[in-house]
Parts: structure tokens; C-alpha cells; sequence
């Protein structure tokens, strides 16, 4: 297996109108191809931050996050732009869907910002669609899927331009758990078939014993459970 994601010195803090908040220092973590790891810890703790900064959605105070060897955060925003969307796919738990468009709109749209024309794009969100079983709710819009089919169509997005790393904030908090579990072993099995790299933040710790590593954040320090 070869390293997909490596945290280096990672630290970030936020500016407060007396001091700054520091939310970790010194985090280091590394994911390889094939796995996926569970980072459980209290709200407000840094958990959701943590996955930003592995994705590239904000910057770090200290360190950098390698992806498949390379500093994210020595590229320039457009080139940073292209690799978010073309190398790495985000989860979440509200899912994020844009109402109005159909769920094969939603799901083809970032591989038409990859360059793909509209058929090429419709033609892959299709197949996706059918991956994650939800072939006959193409033509619908959010509004008209339930929580367990709108966040199955927001992990095919996700897959949509075949990510080496997926990043799942609470992909089940806002299911209950039978739809829950459903939802973690469809990911599970796209995981171990496409072999991409996940980190999955939960409260859950039955949504975190899908995964092959659990880390705690805890004050700072990301410790992994034995």
C-alpha cells in the first residue's frame, strides 16, 4: 500500500478579540490506500478543523498536509483548487445537496468542473448513481429523496472524479441508526472496491468500528485507540 495523506507539525489557532484560541499543535497522522480511520472526540475539540485542513478547506498555522507526497499548501490556489476537487471528496452531514438540481445533476457537477463535458459527466453520475443503488432516483430533487437517499447521493458526488482520499464529517448524525449503518457498510464497500483513503469523524462509536484505526482528539493530542 502506498501513503495517501500525511499530517506534518499540524497546529491551528483562531484570532479572539483577547488572544488567540489554539485548537491543536504538532498533530501528526498519516492514512494509507485502502484505509479508513474513525476520529471520535467531544464537540469543540477540533475534530471537523482537523478535516478541513487535510482537505484544504482552510490553512494551518504550523505544519502542512502531504497528499500522495506533495505540500497542499505550497500550491497555488488554482492548482489547490483542482486538486481538492479532482483528488479529494467531502462528506457531510447535512449533506450539502444543491436543491435545484436532480440527484444525477448533483453528483455530475464536479466532474463537469473538472473539464468533462455535460454527457460525459451525466453518463459517469449514472453509473455512480447505481452504485450507491439509487439509479431509479435520478430525475429526483432533494426535496423529494429521504436523509438516507440524499446522503448516498452526496457520497457519489463525493466518488465523483475518484478521489484518493474521502473526508466524512458525521456522515450518519443526521440518520437514524438503521438508515445509519446502511449508509457505513454501502461506503464501507465502495471503500475496500476503490481502495481511496477515508477519515470519518463521528460521535458514534458504532459508526467508528467500521473502520480499520480510531483516533481520539483529546486537548489537543490525536491518540490512537489500541
Amino acid at each position: 500500500m502506498s501513503e495517501v495523506v500525511r499530517a506534518v507539525g499540524l497546529g491551528k489557532e483562531y484570532p479572539l478579540p483577547k488572544g488567540t484560541l489554539r485548537v491543536f499543535s504538532d498533530l501528526n497522522f498519516s492514512l494509507e490506500e485502502g484505509e479508513m480511520a474513525a476520529v471520535m472526540g467531544v464537540s469543540g475539540v477540533g475534530k471537523t478543523t482537523l478535516l478541513n485542513l487535510l482537505g484544504a478547506l482552510d490553512r494551518p498555522t504550523d505544519g502542512t498536509v502531504l497528499l500522495d507526497g506533495a505540500d497542499l499548501y505550497r500550491r497555488p490556489p488554482r492548482d489547490l483548487a483542482r486538486v481538492r476537487n479532482g483528488k479529494i471528496g467531502f462528506v457531510f452531514q447535512f449533506f450539502h445537496l444543491l436543491p435545484e438540481f436532480t440527484a444525477l445533476e448533483n453528483v455530475a457537477l464536479p466532474v463537469m468542473m473538472s473539464g468533462a463535458g455535460r454527457a460525459q459527466a451525466l453518463d459517469r453520475a449514472g453509473h455512480l448513481l447505481a452504485e450507491v443503488r439509487l439509479e431509479d432516483r435520478a430525475s429526483f430533487r432533494p426535496a423529494q429523496l429521504s436523509g438516507g437517499e440524499m446522503q448516498r447521493v452526496a457520497i457519489a458526488r463525493a466518488l465523483a472524479n475518484s478521489p484518493r482520499l474521502l473526508l466524512a464529517d458525521e456522515p450518519t448524525g443526521n440518520l437514524d441508526w438503521k438508515t445509519g449503518e446502511f449508509v457505513l457498510r454501502l461506503l464501507c464497500d465502495l471503500q475496500t472496491r476503490r481502495k481511496f483513503a477515508a477519515v470519518l469523524v463521528t460521535h458514534n462509536e458504532k459508526a467508528a468500528a467500521y473502520c480499520q484505526k480510531t483516533y481520539v482528539l483529546d486537548r489537543g493530542d490525536l491518540k490512537l485507540l489500541a
